[in-house]
């Protein structure tokens, strides 16, 4: 079976099919994509993928719409959209394609389907509605925005904004796989730093990395900052956060620096080489390493004379 042909429908682009594209065009990048609702394109073939048209779901002939009668649903009973059908049947081999891991395409691929794919797929269904002040900086909205305006006379303009639109999406569904895969990466390298620490409170990195998801995993509540390099002469001081939402710490910095730089956070902190930190006390910054463990060691002593 070829895959000469990716077959979706014309007229006004959403982002479902958009994002569809992208997956089905890296798996087969010499595929045409066909914009039509002609039957002779929009019926099953054996060259032919079909997505997001065609009133059928079945995905041993290869096509994949949700738009007619008892269109397929999760096992939850949530609905899918194109996007959510394309990533169920192909999305493993779009990550393997994107050099992703194999002992992590299982796990990337269920988290990209639950935190990106199916709010795509609730949202293009209707069965989630974002309201309030973001609602038009959602990406189904962002996407539509690049749609011809309504009296656009240019025959090809459809076509061509759809193909803008799809190097937009491709570039943000590369961006957080590639996040998703770094994350993964990251977890062994702050498991071996966490391992290090021991009991200690100070949680010491050799470059910046996302780090909260491996110490929640490993259960290292007693850790209270991180430590690690910018450059040679530049290192961060971070306070890790209570939990994934808001900002609450699980210890400020000292108060007593707050909003203060070099020669007078040097005075207040007692430590040469203390060039920065925040006004709300979550990060500050030290011209060595020497010098950044020194002003974690003192916001350590602090916390536990606070009684955390």
């Amino acid at each position: 079976m070829t895959t000469d042909f990716l077959v979706t429908h014309s007229g006004g682009f959403h982002a479902d099919e958009l994002l569809s594209s992208v997956i089905l065009t890296k798996l087969f990048p010499e595929a045409k994509i066909v914009r039509s609702r002609a039957p002779e394109w929009i019926t099953p073939g054996d060259n032919r993928i079909i997505y997001d048209v065609g009133g059928a779901y079945d995905a041993d002939a290869r096509i994949f719409d949700h738009h007619q009668r008892g269109a397929p649903l999760r096992d939850d009973g949530q609905p899918y959209s194109s996007f959510g059908l394309i990533w169920k049947q192909y999305g493993r081999d779009y990550l393997a394609a994107s050099n992703v891991p194999a002992e992590h395409i299982d796990e990337i691929h269920e988290s990209f389907d639950a935190s990106f794919v199916l709010p795509i797929d609730l949202t293009d269904n209707g069965a989630l509605a974002p309201s309030g002040p973001l609602a038009g900086l959602t990406l189904p909205a962002l996407l539509e925005t690049l749609k011809p305006v309504f009296d656009e006379t240019d025959p090809e303009a459809e076509t061509t904004s759809f193909h803008a639109a799809l190097g937009i999406a491709r570039a943000i569904v590369e961006a957080r796989i590639g996040k998703s895969a770094a994350k993964r990466r990251a977890e062994a390298l702050v498991q071996k730093a966490i391992e290090k620490a021991g009991e200690g409170r100070i949680l010491e990195l050799p470059m910046g990395m996302p780090y909260r998801p491996a110490v929640i995993k490993a259960g290292a509540d007693h850790l209270l900052f991180v430590v690690h390099p910018r450059s040679e002469t530049d290192w961060c001081l971070i306070g890790i956060r209570k939990a994934e939402e808001g900002f609450e710490l699980r210890a400020d910095l000292p108060a007593a620096w707050a909003g203060l730089t070099n020669g007078d956070l040097e005075a207040a902190s007692g430590v040469k080489g203390a060039s920065f930190c925040h006004n709300g006390r979550f990060i500050a910054a030290a011209k060595s390493r020497e010098a950044a463990l020194q002003m974690a060691e003192i916001a350590v002593r602090e916390a536990v004379a606070a009684g955390l």
